[in-house]
């Protein structure tokens, strides 16, 4: 008990000791008083006020009902009814239909009826119903919808709709507070917040949209609906969830509304989006990678094969070539570069900075049209084998390239596997077991093989003693 009472024992004989004035004010030195003002200051701070914008925005979010009609499966798929008529079974009623439905979020980006969604939340549907906060329910008809980005357009018929205000993704910092508007589980109208978590993160099935990441409490019935920053600005539309139960556990990523209004005018303008194509196959540069090809440190997007006839091939880029910016913008990830190409017009020119052979040059590119993509398994061919010990690779020679019989130590680790075709190291090609063996010779620490499988090929970094 004494050792509790001590502290105030000690702070009542300050208080005796430094005095009051007569007006009420302390005497105490005044290190003592700074030390107790800070606390006092930060208490004073307050946090975003979400009810203003819930307020000002949720009657232009929308709750999005699409339903497709499904026939139902036969009762017994696959007997005829032959058969079932000889052992007196009797014969299953007619294949029935039955509504599917599901349901998402929207929100409306002009007065006349224009709402943006996500595709995946009208794919498919035979019908689409939109219904205001007001309760008023709307038939809604796809303008029109593109995958890549899961982005879809609705109109309503009406007018004088409230409308969002749409804010610049670009300013947008990691750690500042947004707030989600949609309809999880049905809710409508549910409003939840958090922090931006990261920007431009690229996600495997995302290659156009480098999403803004959140806390924010996103779940199902929230595709489609927008996240705000504290101005009330939407600056990107909810679309996806890492979620190992199906619910909310942490992150969520939200396309940008800059991408979302280019697909928007493209779609109304034309029914269909258009991108452009280059014809290369890149990948993210490792810091192996980086010192292999003589980089001051991981930047940029290595081309890892180029494909005959592309506007990449016309243009002079080279496997092994470094794409370090484009039209003066740096390129920092390799997933940056998808998305600026596939922005640009086809029969556009752009200019990339090329890092080959240790130095920089400067290509013009003329950008083609996006193609369908195609995808080829790996083959493979019976020669003899020659053994690369420092890399612990068995190769042999074909007309294809050195083809992989077996990977051990350093090419295993990095992920090399038999099948796969080495056609350069450190961006120069490589025809014979004898230049292989020289490449890996001369290598100190890392070599950077340029491998094919199937039809991809990639860059891989095998680290050597």
């Amino acid at each position: 008990m004494k050792a509790k009472r001590a502290p105030i024992g000690l702070l009542v004989a300050a208080l005796f000791a430094g005095g009051i004035g007569a007006a009420g004010v302390s005497n105490f030195p005044a290190q003592f008083a700074d030390a107790h003002a800070a606390p006092a200051a930060a208490a004073v701070q307050t946090l975003p006020d979400f009810a203003a914008i819930a307020e000002a925005n949720k009657a232009a979010v929308v709750n999005i009902t699409s339903s497709k009609i499904a026939k139902a499966e036969d009762a017994m798929p696959g007997v005829p009814p032959e058969l079932l008529r000889r052992f007196g079974i009797p014969l299953p009623d007619a294949p029935r239909e039955r509504a599917m439905q599901g349901m998402g979020s929207g929100f409306i980006v002009d007065a006349s009826g224009v709402i943006l969604t996500n595709a995946h939340v009208v794919e498919g549907a035979d019908e689409v119903h939109v219904r205001l906060t007001d309760r008023r329910e709307f038939k809604g008809k796809v303008l029109g919808a593109d995958k890549a980005t899961d982005i879809a357009v609705v109109k309503i018929e009406a007018g004088g709709l409230p409308v969002v205000r749409l804010g610049d993704p670009s300013k947008v910092r990691v750690g500042e507070w947004v707030a989600a508007i949609g309809s999880p589980f049905g809710f409508e109208n549910t409003v939840t917040q958090g922090i931006v978590s990261a920007t431009s993160r690229s996600l495997p099935d995302g290659s156009y949209v480098p999403f803004i990441q959140t806390d924010a409490a996103v779940n199902p019935g929230n595709s489609g609906g927008p996240l705000f920053n504290l101005k009330g600005e939407v600056i990107g539309i909810n679309s996806q969830i890492y979620s190992r139960t199906g619910g909310y556990q942490g992150l969520a990523f939200a396309i940008p509304i800059d991408v979302a209004t280019n697909v928007q005018q493209q779609l109304v303008a034309h029914g269909k989006v258009e991108r452009g194509r280059i014809g290369v196959t890149i990948q993210e540069v490792s810091q192996p990678l980086a010192q292999s090809f003589g980089l001051d440190r991981p930047r940029g997007a290595l081309v890892a094969s180029v494909e005959d006839g592309s506007p990449a091939d016309k243009a002079g880029l080279k496997a092994g070539d470094v794409l370090l910016t484009v039209e003066g913008k740096t390129i920092e990830r390799s997933a940056e570069v998808p998305l600026v190409v596939a922005g640009v017009k086809p029969g556009s020119k752009v200019t990339f900075d090329v890092w080959r052979d240790g130095k920089k040059q400067t290509l013009a590119v003329t950008v083609g049209a996006m193609p369908a993509e195609q995808v080829a398994g790996a083959e493979h061919d019976q020669a003899g084998s020659a053994e690369t010990g420092k890399l612990g690779l068995a190769v042999r020679q074909s007309e294809e390239g050195l083809v992989v019989e077996n990977a051990s130590g350093p090419s295993a680790r990095a992920g090399i596997r038999a099948g796969d075709v080495v056609t350069a190291v450190n961006g120069r090609a490589v025809k014979s077991v004898s230049e292989l063996r020289a490449a890996a010779a001369k290598a100190k620490g890392a070599v950077a093989l340029l491998v094919r499988r199937g039809d991809a090929s990639l860059f891989v970094p095998v680290e050597i003693s």
